[in-house]
């Protein structure tokens, strides 16, 4: 992974995986949406089932740069509430 890149990870539909390729760690988050939502509906995301319906435009990025014990970038892309309940 390079230096300016991100490892996605995902919340959905109670599992949780990442996408398989890195993404440029100031990628918007409506495109970091439009990534996942794609991966979902087309089944490319191991470990999620496949939503051909997968809408996340309520779903939040959260970002952390690298830090020496994780030696690079991540971003988690989930659901407004915690575990994606309602409250």
């Amino acid at each position: 992974m390079e230096e300016f890149e991100a490892r996605v990870n995902v919340t959905y539909a109670g599992s949780n995986a990442d996408l398989p390729d890195p993404v440029p760690f100031d990628t918007g988050d409506a495109v970091v949406r439009e990534l996942v939502e794609e991966a979902i509906r087309t089944g490319s995301l191991p470990g999620v089932p496949l939503d051909k319906d997968v809408s996340l435009s309520d779903y939040v990025v959260d970002r952390f740069s690298a830090t020496t014990e994780r030696g690079h970038h991540v971003m988690f892309l989930r659901p407004k509430t915690p575990f994606g309940t309602a409250s």
